[in-house]
């Protein structure tokens, strides 16, 4: 989701646990964005687990908290 030109939003990439850990998120992750590699800003929203936090970092996000001298907000409403 987004406009596909400055910004592109991802929900998540979901596995069975039975399949994880053979490449198939990476997979996955990589052709969902493949067709938005030149939009600037990529966001993921994911839950709150370290492994998830990992697997992401391994493959170039950052998370928000995290990113040194940034002046950005990220805000949520769950209704």
């Amino acid at each position: 989701m987004g406009d596909g030109v400055t910004i592109v939003y991802l929900q998540d990439i979901l596995v069975a646990p039975d399949h994880q850990r053979g490449g198939v998120g990476t997979a996955l992750l990589a052709a969902v964005l493949e067709p938005f590699a030149d939009v600037r800003q990529q966001v993921l929203i994911t839950d709150d687990d370290p492994g998830q936090r990992a697997f992401y970092e391994a493959r170039g996000f950052t998370e928000i908290r995290d990113v040194p001298d940034a002046s950005l907000r990220a805000f949520l409403r769950f209704t």
